[in-house]
């Protein structure tokens, strides 16, 4: 997971990214994934808005809209990752259709730990089937970042069988890895 550098938010702020490469570097050959952190005032939690195409491939996961649903990463998502000291850090995924995932873990010796999983959240979707995207939004509370964020990537992911495409904010260097890594 390749991850940018990010300084630490003060207490108002607005960062807008787009996701326009797959996990190789290579474009993705449909209009930008946008994702919007922001901050207001004292608030206790960013704010995180995505708008992206609606692929609906694969389709509705089933669970019920605004509820934690394990293994959402199989189905269409926008994610992200706070990276914080001591290879902490939090993962946020979010579906078209209103479910969410929240992970918080941690990396030693190279394996993956999680250390708690489906936090609350708030986040809401809504799905325009005419022009074919969806936006959602989701309140972060500042409590479940890692100590000492610094970094952040995130990533689209849609698609089913051969045809699943990882595409990333920040992709990993050219032929480092063969395939995604997520």
């Amino acid at each position: 997971m390749e991850l940018g550098r990010a300084p630490n938010p003060p207490p108002s702020m607005t960062l807008t990214f787009e996701i326009t490469q797959e996990w190789d570097g290579s474009p993705t050959g449909h209009d930008p994934i946008m994702i919007t952190l922001s901050r207001s005032g004292n608030a206790d939690s960013i704010t995180m808005e995505v708008t992206a195409p609606f692929f609906n491939d694969p389709g509705n996961p089933g669970g019920e809209p605004g509820k934690p649903f394990w293994e959402l990463w199989e189905y269409e998502v926008v994610e992200a990752f706070f990276l914080g000291e001591n290879d902490k850090y939090l993962e946020v995924e979010f579906c078209p259709h209103g479910q969410h995932i929240v992970l918080m873990l941690n990396v030693v010796n190279g394996v993956r730990n999680t250390i708690k999983t489906k936090l609350p959240l708030e986040f809401k979707a809504k799905i325009n089937a005419e022009d074919k995207t969806w936006q959602g939004v989701a309140e972060i509370p500042l409590e479940y970042l890692p100590p000492k964020t610094n970094r952040f990537n995130a990533y689209a992911i849609h698609g089913s069988d051969k045809k699943r495409q990882y595409e990333a904010l920040f992709p990993a260097p050219s032929g480092e890895h063969e395939k995604p890594d997520l």
